[in-house]
């Protein structure tokens, strides 16, 4: 089977020919039918790639992630559009987004909101920290210590922040796009286990071919500006009932029980893997199963396929795992061993 990776450049919407047997008058929440919904979202990263050249790949995976109600940790050298690319996104999607420069001083209430005192009412209000949105660009998010990474936890896992013990709920449409750069390990705090289990997909984006890069010299040389997107010609394509009746769909694409079988044999192998001294959790497993029901979906299925899992299985586990000290001197990978892993299971037919 062809094995598809929307992180490194091989998956994307362009692959996907028809769009699939979903009835138009399948009731969904809203008013949008999930053909008008896939159709908008498809368009999503023609108009992405009017601001950024090259990462289509990435467009996919943060679609899939908001399709499965995740998060996605970008990794990559500077200066490949990580901030370009979640902006394009937010704008071709009608949502809100902001950004967070992740510093060694960033206080966990720079990023959540804290009470002020207000000295006209002479009592303490709320004030919404940059985590209010629906698109949160965290920058350089191993730059900060573990207590202001820590701050991001809840509201990523519960959708919700807690001050002065009163719980408040973030947006319904709510993703942290998470940045770390792989070059600059000085003055940095690794994310833990716990926190990297939280995001949905790790995906890298890789610096642009050659055709590619002169593409975006071209544009520049033109007059291009990556900080005005009206400009660029930007539009919104997509909003958030076209968003609710996808995901509404999605949840309704079906699973073999082989396939499901398929799901737990590819995470226990990475258990007893000898390259490996942590493998993947039943979390990462549902992480696996989820990501692969909104790729089907996407491609116009109704059921879920062994490739759909092979698609979306190092983009969703290279994060979950972690190699033995002798498999990393060697030159090992995450990658590679979860290739090797996808190469010794069986696949269902």
């Amino acid at each position: 089977m062809t094995q598809q990776d929307p992180a490194s450049g091989l998956g994307g919407f362009g692959g996907f020919g028809g769009f699939g047997q979903t009835s138009a008058s399948e009731s969904v929440s809203g008013s949008v039918n999930p053909e008008a919904a896939r159709t908008a979202l498809l368009a999503v990263r023609t108009e992405v790639a009017k601001a950024v050249v090259g990462q289509d790949s990435a467009v996919t995976g943060l679609v899939i992630a908001l399709l499965s109600g995740g998060h996605v940790l970008l990794e990559g050298v500077p200066g490949v559009a990580k901030t370009l690319l979640v902006r394009s996104l937010a704008a071709a999607l009608a949502l809100d987004s902001k950004r967070v420069q992740f510093t060694p001083d960033l206080m966990p209430g720079d990023v959540t909101g804290s009470a002020v005192f207000d000295s006209r009412t002479a009592e303490f209000s709320f004030r919404e920290g940059p985590v209010f949105t629906n698109l949160l660009l965290a920058d350089e998010i191993n730059r900060t210590p573990p207590k202001t990474q820590a701050s991001l936890l809840e509201a990523m896992e519960e959708r919700q922040v807690t001050v002065d013990g009163r719980p408040r709920p973030l947006p319904e449409v709510f993703l942290v796009a998470a940045t770390q750069n792989p070059v600059e390990f000085e003055g940095t705090y690794p994310l833990p286990e716990a926190q990297l289990d939280r995001f949905l997909l790790k995906l890298v984006l890789p610096l642009p071919g050659r055709d590619e890069e002169i593409g975006i010299l071209d544009r520049h040389a033109n007059g291009f500006d990556p900080r005005d997107l009206d400009a660029a010609g930007v539009r919104p394509v997509a909003g958030r009932a076209d968003l609710a009746a996808a995901r509404a769909a999605a949840r309704k694409v079906t699973v073999s029980r082989d396939v499901l079988g398929y799901i737990a044999d590819l995470a226990r192998a990475t258990r007893v893997s000898p390259s490996l001294s942590l493998g993947v959790s039943p979390r990462g497993a549902t992480a696996l199963l989820n990501t692969a029901r909104s790729w089907a979906w996407l491609a116009g299925r109704g059921y879920v396929t062994p490739d759909d899992v092979q698609a979306l299985a190092k983009p969703t586990l290279r994060h979950r795992v972690r190699l033995r000290a002798e498999a990393e001197m060697e030159g090992g990978t995450a990658d590679g061993v979860l290739d090797a892993v996808l190469g010794a299971v069986p696949v269902p037919r």
